[in-house]
């Protein structure tokens, strides 16, 4: 009795086919970029000049520790809470010399938005969410401030508003500022009555 031939699957043509799909997979995946927090180190003082005293009552002083428990000023706070107590010690205007603070003037509390600084310090078994939250709402406060302050200054516009349109690079929303070199000169004079003094130490 004859054998009979099993018939050959014709498999030329797989390799092309799984090429194929590695470079569709290839063109239409995308990888997610990591981004990281957004803050800028202050340069390197090279000079003999001794750093300013800084007055304790200048500093407000968060602490986040291993369990995500909240201290703010040596009273537990939950994060909800942090961004009104930090928008209250940072518009105090406790000298008076801040004319646009709107706060107590309590003279225990911080002197103005220049001389504050708010001190957060985490310890490294702190969750990242917990950081990030903590983060957020102590950002939130400097701009809620700025914000304010550029809408006293410019009625039509916040400070977020402003600055997106400077770092976009476009100019034609801003009829109402006169024009680029003015709009600019105003982000950088609210940024140097509120600058954004944040300190991060991990324990």
């Amino acid at each position: 009795m004859a054998k009979r031939d099993v018939p050959e699957v014709n498999a030329g043509s797989m390799a092309d086919i799984a090429f194929l799909l590695l470079i569709f997979f290839l063109v239409t995946t995308t990888i997610p970029k990591d981004t990281g927090l957004n803050r800028k180190l202050p340069p390197i003082d090279e000079s003999d000049v001794e750093p300013p005293v800084i007055k304790q009552k200048n500093i407000f002083t968060v602490l986040l520790n291993g369990q995500d428990q909240l201290l703010v000023e040596d009273e537990i706070m939950e994060v909800k809470d942090l961004r009104a107590a930090a928008i209250e010690f940072l518009d105090n205007g406790g000298d008076g010399s801040c004319s646009f603070c709107k706060g107590k003037r309590d003279e225990k509390s911080s002197d103005n938005p220049d001389k504050a600084i708010i001190s957060l310090k985490n310890e490294r078994e702190t969750s990242y969410a917990a950081y990030i939250a903590v983060q957020n709402e102590l950002v939130a406060a400097y701009n809620v401030l700025r914000n304010r302050r550029a809408l006293e200054v410019g009625p039509k516009k916040g400070f977020r508003d402003m600055d997106f349109i400077t770092m976009q690079n476009n100019y034609k929303d801003v009829k109402w500022y006169g024009n680029k070199t003015k709009l600019k000169a105003v982000i950088d004079e609210i940024k140097l009555e509120i600058p954004q003094k944040l300190s991060e130490v991990v324990n």
